[in-house]
């Protein structure tokens, strides 16, 4: 006997579920939905799903429909159904875009998931090896421009790079030399990749600081095994390891190690104790202005300053990049504030030099005293932290300290533009669910270029988080990242595109114009999360 086909019904009851949700979604909130209609548009999905087996489907519309009541008269605004109705919605999405089978295997990475970055000029290859890897759990960054690329190693720090050899305007060496030149003194395993797999050429990688060498065509197999193993090694490693390589102060493993101590003393002790994030003003300037080597020369040249500057029971570690968190125990906040207060004026007087030029370089504080036997070390730390943000946002060069100010995040515009209505209200309801604790986010929506692009919005100095559909009616995603691109604003915008899974030449293109990430659909939304709390932390 002949088994019935049921993928066709199982289309065309999902594909009715999205235009009904379409059709509801682009009303204006001026606008009612009946909860009648509501109910029975529930009622007759609940059947159906039973009689095609979609449990899933099945239980939510059961639990939907306990919250409505078909008698009850009751009208809802697009806005509250939206969000009673997310999490089919959400299922909706999941079944247009991803089987069963996909769903359930499919690897879900966090912010803490190990970075790897890939540099290759061939589109299709670079596409290939970050789905693999991205398979793996593990977050993977991409560029084909061999410049742009450097410069966001220098910011991102992966924990493993991958790097062909033939690229255009500056290969693979090139690279690799001005890495090893400008930061030889991080473990970071760098993986060289290339169609010329010939003896000299292998032994030149290694000499030039290659950790491993991978000829194409790639046997993936063993390619994905080499990879967990380096990125093992860069695990135990950094575990190992309590200072910091470049400036020789301890490191953020030593720290969160440590601090539980002093939350223990202050237990016992009643003695209050002072901790404090410091961070240097314009770094970025600093590489962008004086290259890499020059940044790195300021970075040691601080963390010694500091560390001369302080008592032998005061302790510094390197927290991550250009920031530092200092402790002072048995110091109240203002003893802590005096302090730092004139480790500004000081180190700011110091004068740097590169090819003749004097320069002078300022760092900002932020502290908190702990005072409370309730507070966490996390909690201290985040107080800190947002007292720092305090003295950037004020001018810089300074200290301040929450428990005299109030904390007022940095603003970012944050822009959604797609024009699947079911993908817009689920990155809205994504980036919501967010948090960022140095950012205030201002997200909207729209359904095209053009009207993104004609608003005030677009045209703001702010910093500008914009997520970026590649294929849409009247102006596709490409044309709307060129134009945001050639605007006087345009060093204000992150760009993460939204891709088709085989749009290779849309990749392409939306690379060489200056889009920093990519991210095919189907995607998955804890991963997407995940990516975009990554790319936040490069706008700090």
């Amino acid at each position: 006997m002949k088994l019935v086909n049921m993928d066709k019904y199982k289309n065309s009851l999902f594909g009715n579920i999205k235009n009904q949700l379409s059709d509801w979604l682009e009303l204006e909130d001026v606008q009612t939905i009946p909860e009648d209609e509501v109910f029975r548009f529930l009622h007759s999905i609940k059947g159906t799903a039973g009689t095609l087996q979609l449990c899933g489907l099945m239980a939510i519309t059961e639990q939907l429909l306990e919250a409505t009541d078909e008698e009850s008269g009751r009208v809802w605004i697009p806005t509250e159904l939206r969000n009673f109705l997310f999490e089919l919605i959400e299922h909706t999405y999941e079944y247009e875009h991803f089987d069963e089978i996909e769903v359930k295997g499919k690897s879900v990475r966090d912010s803490q998931a190990p970075l790897i970055q890939i540099i290759d000029d061939d589109i299709s290859m670079l596409i290939l090896l970050k789905d693999l890897l991205e398979e793996q759990g593990w977050m993977v960054i991409t560029n084909a421009d061999p410049v742009k690329a450097t410069n966001q190693y220098f910011e991102m720090q992966p924990d493993c790079l991958i790097l062909d050899i033939q690229l255009p305007a500056k290969d693979g060496f090139q690279i690799l030399q001005d890495i090893h030149l400008h930061n030889e003194k991080y473990f970071i395993p760098k993986i060289m990749i290339s169609i010329q797999n010939d003896k000299p050429t292998r032994i030149k990688a290694f000499k030039m600081g290659a950790d491993d060498f991978i000829g194409k065509p790639i046997d993936i197999d063993e390619f994905i095994v080499k990879m967990e193993r380096h990125l093992q090694r860069k695990r135990i490693f950094d575990q190992s390891v309590l200072i910091d390589e470049l400036t020789q102060v301890y490191n953020r493993r030593f720290l969160e190690d440590t601090l539980p101590r002093y939350f223990n003393d202050y237990k016992r002790s009643g003695q209050p104790f002072t901790i404090s994030i410091i961070d240097i003003d314009h770094f970025k300037r600093v590489n962008d202005r004086y290259g890499h080597a020059v940044g790195d020369f300021v970075l040691a040249e601080f963390a010694q300053f500091i560390k001369s500057k302080i008592r032998s029971s005061d302790l510094i570690c390197r927290y991550g990049g250009e920031e530092f968190v200092l402790i002072f125990p048995d110091t109240s906040n203002v003893q802590a504030k005096n302090k730092l207060t004139r480790l500004i004026k000081d180190f700011s007087a110091k004068e740097f030099t590169h090819e003749g030029q004097p320069f002078s370089v300022t760092f900002s504080a932020g502290a908190f005293t702990v005072e409370n036997e309730q507070v966490t070390p996390k909690e201290a730390l985040e107080e800190a932290d947002t007292s720092l943000y305090e003295a950037k946002r004020t001018g810089r060069a300074k200290v301040e300290s929450i428990q005299q100010t109030r904390f007022n995040k940095k603003f970012l515009n944050v822009s959604v533009i797609d024009d699947d209505i079911i993908i817009r209200t689920i990155l809205t309801k994504a980036l919501r669910s967010l948090q960022v604790p140095y950012f205030d986010l201002d997200i909207a929506v729209y359904e095209d270029g053009p009207s993104f692009l004609n608003s005030d919005r677009a045209k703001e100095d702010v910093g500008h988080f914009l997520i970026l559909d590649g294929v849409m009616p009247i102006m596709d995603g490409i044309e709307v990242l060129q134009k945001v691109k050639q605007g006087s604003n345009a060093d204000f915008y992150t760009v993460l595109m939204l891709t088709g899974r085989k749009s290779t030449d849309d990749i392409a293109k939306a690379l060489t114009l200056g889009a920093d990430d990519y991210v095919t659909k189907p995607f998955s939304i804890t991963d997407l999360k995940s990516r975009i709390e990554r790319l936040l932390t490069k706008l700090i």
